[in-house]
């Protein structure tokens, strides 16, 4: 079954209707998802399978004063069915090209470090380890 790689915006919310399972943390809200459509910064791309939401992965521009862009990776979620077919690589890629379009020289996100499937999923994609510190309220 073909997959479409979809970028979600004001013009196409409803395409998040029919949502397999933990393709999101939680359930999508109009308000929310209203709101971080019309933000510029904000990037949403989906992947569709016979018209289902099977994957997502969102990320932010971050616009620096003294510095290029850069772009933060938020957020992936693919249904479990549909893990390890190449769904998350082709989400993160329309990411990494849609920076890349904009500017963002670049990227960065995090993961827990006890993640042993998203650290190898990562650094799959050439992207590399780096030790940090997070502070959180």
């Amino acid at each position: 079954m073909a997959v479409e790689i979809v970028r979600i915006d004001e013009g196409n919310m409803e395409r998040l209707t029919d949502i397999a399972p933990e393709v999101f943390d939680y359930v999508i809200d109009a308000r929310f998802l209203s709101r971080f459509c019309a933000s510029h910064e904000s990037l949403l791309y989906v992947a569709i399978a016979d018209g289902a939401v099977v994957g997502q992965a969102r990320a932010y521009v971050h616009l620096q004063p003294d510095s290029p862009d850069q772009l933060y990776i938020d957020n992936l979620g693919v249904t479990p069915a549909w893990r390890r077919r190449g769904v998350a690589t082709r989400l993160v890629r329309a990411l990494l090209d849609e920076g890349a379009a904009r500017g963002c020289e670049q990227i960065w996100l995090a993961t827990e470090s006890d993640n042993a499937e998203a650290r190898g999923f990562y650094r799959s994609l050439g992207l590399f380890e780096s030790e940090v510190v997070m502070f959180a309220n």
